[in-house]
C-alpha cells in the first residue's frame, strides 16, 4: 500500500472494470461532499455542494460518473444532510456568530459519536439550505 487516498481517475481507470466484470449494476460513492477531516469516513461535512477535492477535481468526478454509466452502472452518492463539521473556520457552525442558524442548539445539536452538529430540520432556512 502507498499509504495514500485514491483519485477519481484511478477509481474510473482501475474499479470500476472490476466493477463491471463481476456484474454488478449500481456502486455507492461515500465521502463525496467535502469535508476537512478524514478520519470522519466523510461525515464532518464543511462544503455541502462541492465534491471533495482529495480525490482529484469536478471534472475527474463527472468522467468517473460518465464512465459508470457507460457501463450500464449507476452511481449512488452518499449525500450528509443529518449532521455537518463543527469547525467555524471552514463550516456552517456559528456562520451567523450563533450556534442555533442551523442546528439544534447544545446539547441536542451535538453528535457526540461524530463530535459534529446536528441540523435543525424545524428551520424554514436549513431546510432552504439542504433542499
Amino acid at each position: 500500500p502507498e499509504g495514500r487516498i485514491s483519485t477519481y481517475d484511478e477509481f474510473r481507470e482501475c474499479v470500476l472494470p472490476r466493477v463491471a466484470a463481476l456484474g454488478y449494476n449500481a456502486v455507492q460513492l461515500m465521502a463525496i461532499m467535502e469535508h476537512s477531516y478524514y478520519a470522519s469516513f466523510g461525515y464532518q461535512v464543511t462544503s455541502f455542494f462541492a465534491p471533495s477535492s482529495r480525490y482529484g477535481t469536478p471534472a475527474q468526478l463527472q468522467r468517473l460518473v460518465d464512465a459508470a454509466h457507460a457501463r450500464g452502472i449507476r452511481v449512488l452518492l452518499d449525500l450528509v444532510h443529518s449532521h455537518a463539521s463543527k469547525n467555524t473556520a471552514d463550516g456552517l457552525n456559528e456562520l451567523d456568530g450563533s450556534d442555533t442558524h442551523y442546528f439544534h442548539a447544545p446539547p441536542r445539536g451535538v453528535h457526540a459519536g461524530w463530535d459534529s452538529r446536528l441540523f435543525d430540520y424545524a428551520n424554514f432556512e436549513t431546510l432552504r439550505f439542504l433542499l
